[in-house]
């Protein structure tokens, strides 16, 4: 089955929480600055305040941000709206961001249960399956979300999954693991401890299993040019301006779709 997310040829820069230096991740000023510099991929998160509203937004609790709040999941999105992230920038809802930004694929972590079906539901509203990954650690998370779509959207494997692959994949059962779990990519770390996890073998079993790689959270430029050089799919980083500058220099940015999936 194609998947439309997939159609910009990789690799892909995905901007880490939008792009901001001043600390105003998740927000639309954050997004709108990727954006900016090219990347038609975002990467985010969302969380579901206690009336259940989808915001675009990682942490449990608003203090790392804002500075005070607390959890999201017990307030209210009017609660909510009084934060503001760094000091100045409102906390977009999901939905804002999906409307507001709607040339951008979106790379959507789900943080909570409730945000699972809520995700499903914003994405059969606006009919916006081909614009968006859906991920999170949590595979139970992701396949609820998944199984409420009214059509299907691309999907990156929870942590269950990405272990399964990184074991079995040597057997050469990635494919089968990634049709049971209903994905299409793997987003990793290079390394989980000791163990190194991105290699040159590792991308290409992937690969002949139809399965793109993305590694986070990459903002070093030689560490972006060594996973690049191993045949990456993707890199997700905080430092979109840098990441952009590699590219440049390879002579693939910004962000194109191919030529088949233009209308």
């Amino acid at each position: 089955m194609r998947y439309p997310y997939f159609d910009s040829p990789p690799p892909l820069g995905l901007a880490h929480r939008g792009f901001s230096r001043e600390g105003r991740e998740n927000t639309l000023v954050a997004f709108r600055a990727a954006a900016a510099l090219g990347f038609g991929y975002l990467e985010t998160d969302v969380r579901t305040t206690r009336d259940g509203v989808l915001l675009a937004f990682h942490d449990a609790s608003l203090d790392r941000v804002a500075g005070a709040g607390g959890p999201v999941g017990r307030l209210s999105l009017r609660e909510v709206r009084r934060a503001r992230v760094g000091g100045t920038e409102e906390i977009p809802t999901f939905e804002e961001l999906l409307t507001q930004l709607p040339e951008a694929r979106l790379n959507v972590d789900v943080k909570d249960a409730a945000g699972a079906a809520e995700l499903a539901r914003l994405l059969d509203k606006h009919a916006a399956h081909d614009r968006v990954l859906v991920t999170s650690f949590s595979d139970r998370r992701r396949l609820a979300s998944l199984r409420r779509l009214a059509r299907p959207a691309a999907s990156s494997a929870g942590a269950p999954f990405t272990a399964l692959t990184v074991l079995l994949a040597p057997l050469g059962l990635a494919g089968v693991l990634a049709k049971l779990g209903r994905y299409q990519c793997l987003q990793v770390p290079e390394r989980q401890g000791p163990l190194r996890i991105v290699t040159r073998r590792f991308v290409s079993r992937c690969h002949r299993a139809g399965l793109q790689v993305h590694v986070w959270t990459v903002n070093d430029p030689a560490d972006m040019e060594r996973l690049l050089d191993l045949g990456v799919d993707g890199l997700v980083s905080d430092r979109a301006d840098l990441l952009a500058d590699v590219l440049s220099r390879r002579g693939i940015w910004p962000q194109r779709r191919s030529e088949q999936a233009k209308p």
